[in-house]
């Protein structure tokens, strides 16, 4: 696989609201350090090296970025990384972000946003990032409990011009259907990747179905979660990238975009290699016996 010559566009592309995504993007969470993401002794990574693999990023067609104000590490902070690399923005660049959870200065994690407090995480957004408005925002939900109230918050910001399109993270499917009573959903972001349970599979069913963009995180990392990609890949995902001269991570991007039309992937990276690799994944082509046994890999430990 010639990665250099490969773009996102060969990727495809889907609808998000009245907004045409690359189905491969590109996510922020490990552009701040090296090492596990949140760790509170990660390594910050090299400013340049950041600011060019997201410059990269962006000449090898990726328009679709996520991010969040709680992406950060001792030095780094993905939202100003992306102001610096990429401000004044092309027309095409989304920018996704979340809202819910937040970090205070130290790193450590605060309890869930309330409404108001949604408002200054929106606001922080804004202004770390640049914009007079934020093309996406997801609102991230821990637990199973109402996100009536939350999600009617930012229906409000989205009324006055603030937000553009709204999502949902980390949810279940009785959520969607309560966020939707209140206001549209474009796209919906919970873990998912080889091994994802059918239970997994029916909720990103259920967002095709309706139109709704279905964007996994950890489709790299798998149960790796933070930590990021295991290097112990089971033997059915090294046959596959053996077979296709491709590395397993790659596998592992082509499995989820093949999961349908609607679903975008948003590997991340700081490594300029392995963002060029990401990006060419778009273009692996899986056959219908390769689909079958990577679908059969269910609870992975790898």
């Amino acid at each position: 696989m010639t990665s250099q010559t490969i773009t996102a566009s060969a990727s495809g592309t889907w609808k998000l609201g009245d907004l045409t995504l690359n189905r491969i993007g590109f996510g922020a969470m490990r552009l701040t350090q090296h090492g596990e993401a949140f760790a509170a002794d990660a390594v910050p990574r090299d400013r340049d090296q950041a600011i060019g693999v997201l410059r990269r990023a962006v000449e090898l067609g990726v328009n679709h970025i996520d991010t969040a104000a709680f992406y950060f590490s001792s030095l780094r902070c993905a939202n100003q990384l992306i102001n610096r690399a990429l401000a004044p923005y092309p027309d095409d660049l989304v920018i996704a972000t979340k809202v819910g959870p937040g970090r205070d200065p130290s790193g450590r994690w605060l309890p869930h946003a309330d409404p108001e407090q949604l408002r200054g995480q929106v606001e922080e957004n804004l202004r770390r990032l640049g914009r007079d408005h934020l093309d996406v925002v997801n609102l991230r939900i821990v637990g199973t409990d109402s996100l009536a109230e939350r999600f009617g918050a930012l229906a409000e910001l989205r009324e006055a011009g603030l937000i553009r399109h709204l999502g949902l993270s980390n949810i279940r499917p009785h959520h969607l259907a309560e966020a939707q009573a209140i206001a549209p959903v474009v796209c919906v972001q919970n873990m998912y990747g080889i091994g994802a349970s059918s239970e997994q599979r029916e909720f990103l069913d259920l967002c095709g179905e309706q139109g709704i963009a279905f964007v996994p995180f950890y489709s790299i990392a798998g149960t790796g979660r933070t930590a990021g990609a295991s290097t112990g890949d089971r033997p059915e995902v090294r046959a596959v990238a053996h077979a296709h001269g491709v590395s397993a991570a790659q596998v592992r991007l082509a499995w989820t975009l093949h999961q349908g039309p609607h679903v975008l992937a948003i590997p991340g990276t700081g490594d300029p290699d392995h963002l060029t690799q990401n990006v060419a994944a778009g273009t692996l082509r899986l056959s219908a016996e390769e689909l079958a046994a990577l679908d059969l890999l269910r609870h992975e430990t790898a």
